[in-house]
């Protein structure tokens, strides 16, 4: 098999992976903050690095890889909603209220993730239940001059640690002057960050050296990616949002805490998402979870293949024209393969390179584009599967009886076969389509940005039948 090269973030180039262990390759990804549904944002790190957890076990073996995806279920919003409940007259002491929100959320998460494609990792560790290595790790830093207590809160020491910023690249004076950086009479440096902080009676909180309190957020991954994968491990991964302050400040505090180990090797950032174009933002109005598209009929197999269809490290703009498209191509493509139960042999090799070459999962689609005219639909099935896609199960639901699109969607399926045979450069195919449109009065608008249509004075929809 070839082998694989990913983008390193620490050393801003792409590099041949290999793991300190091939029979224990590690990865752990920041998770979410369970205070609420999963966003169309949260979801693109967990779906591409649910490819490259595929990848690896493919190339490792299945029992030869740990996957560890945390939860934050310490949060001033998961308060706020139990505090919320209980002025409301719910029963059970806060800290009860606290559990049963965290519990919910995580709940909703894995269901939603699940609708993707994706596969639960082999850890999923909660904050709350490392409380104690968390402290540890703090008593250790204090022990070794990189960290403080002041006035009830322990911070981190930047200016001992030399290398702070080199994973983002910018120096000490850059992210005071460009960062909004908390100012606190008791910090010894403006960029010095919270280990641990006080929590007042009625809020959730930990007994410790420093009084009762609760950690602060960058110590918690650094706590359970030790715990769980070692002080040295090999990949550690996330939005590119994350790169700075908290994946900086978990090297910072993990590398001073292991002076000896080098933490992750491998650093991956997933670029960020926008919605038609936009940032999205409820003041634009372009705001939705993961929920809300599944809610409105879109399959969760159609997300993850937008998702895939654009390379990880490039900015992805979901659209509702993207969305069409990529189901009327699911749709064929389980037409085509999805009825096989046991798929003979293994994914084709060029779709494993397209992987291998830093998850181009838009390349990748490409091949499985010529795999589909090939006709080969073990090989096919079993390359599409390697990306999580064509997966039995829940993920093929909201195909069944969907193989023949409606008479309502015949102008849409009919619109992306034509688009699909552009990009193919199937011009044949293309001018065909083109004509049955013309003449089933159908008049489609092409612009760079998409293809539009409304039915013409001589709409019949019925002259389209015969894509069924």
């Amino acid at each position: 098999m070839t082998e694989i090269k990913l983008h390193n973030t620490k050393t801003r180039k792409k590099e041949v992976f290999t793991p300190i262990d091939a029979e224990n390759v590690r990865m752990y990804l920041c998770g979410p903050t369970v205070y609420d549904r999963a966003h169309l944002g949260n979801a693109r790190p967990v779906v591409v690095f649910d490819v490259l957890n595929r990848l690896l076990r493919y190339k490792y073996g299945p029992d030869n890889v740990t996957y560890v995806r945390n939860f934050t279920d310490v949060d001033d919003k998961i308060n706020a909603t139990a505090m919320a409940r209980k002025e409301a007259g719910a029963a059970g002491t806060l800290e009860d209220l606290v559990r049963e929100r965290s519990d919910e959320t995580i709940a909703w998460y894995l269901e939603d993730m699940a609708a993707l494609g994706t596969d639960e990792p082999d850890h999923m560790p909660r904050a709350t239940e490392y409380i104690a290595q968390m402290v540890t790790m703090i008593e250790d830093l204090i022990a070794k001059g990189h960290a403080y207590a002041a006035e009830g809160h322990v911070l981190f020491a930047v200016e001992s640690y030399k290398e702070y910023g080199a994973l983002s690249g910018r120096s000490v004076d850059d992210m005071i002057a460009g960062a909004r950086v908390e100012v606190a009479p008791y910090k010894k440096n403006p960029m010095d960050f919270v280990l641990w902080k006080p929590s007042t009676d009625e809020l959730p909180g930990w007994d410790s050296p420093w009084g009762r309190g609760r950690p602060g957020w960058h110590i918690e991954c650094s706590a359970m990616a030790d715990e769980l994968l070692g002080a040295s491990f090999d990949i550690h991964g996330g939005g590119n949002d994350l790169q700075f302050p908290h994946h900086e400040n978990e090297i910072a505090q993990s590398c001073c805490a292991n002076p000896d180990a080098g933490f992750a090797n491998f650093w991956l950032h997933n670029e960020m998402l926008q919605v038609e174009g936009k940032k999205m933002s409820k003041s634009l109005g372009n705001f939705f979870t993961v929920r809300d598209l599944l809610d409105q009929g879109i399959a969760g197999e159609v997300i993850r293949f937008v998702f895939l269809s654009t390379h990880y490290r490039k900015p992805m703009d979901w659209t509702e024209e993207k969305a069409r498209e990529a189901k009327a191509e699911l749709e064929r493509w389980r037409a085509f393969a999805g009825s096989i139960e046991e798929p003979m042999g293994g994914p084709h090799a060029e779709v494993v390179s397209a992987l291998t070459d830093d998850l181009n999962t838009h390349g990748a689609i490409t091949v499985l584009r010529k795999l589909y005219k090939s006709g080969d639909a073990h090989v096919f099935r079993k390359s599409a599967e390697l990306l999580g896609l064509l997966l039995p199960g829940e993920t093929a639901e909201w195909f069944e009886g969907q193989a023949e699109p409606e008479t309502s969607d015949l102008v849409e399926y009919a619109i992306a076969l034509r688009t699909e045979a552009k990009l193919q450069k199937d011009f044949a195919t293309a001018d065909k389509m083109r004509d049955l449109l013309i003449s089933a009065g159908v008049v489609v608008k092409d612009s760079k940005e998409s293809t539009t249509w409304e039915p013409g004075p001589d709409f019949d929809p019925s002259k389209l039948e015969g894509l069924k």
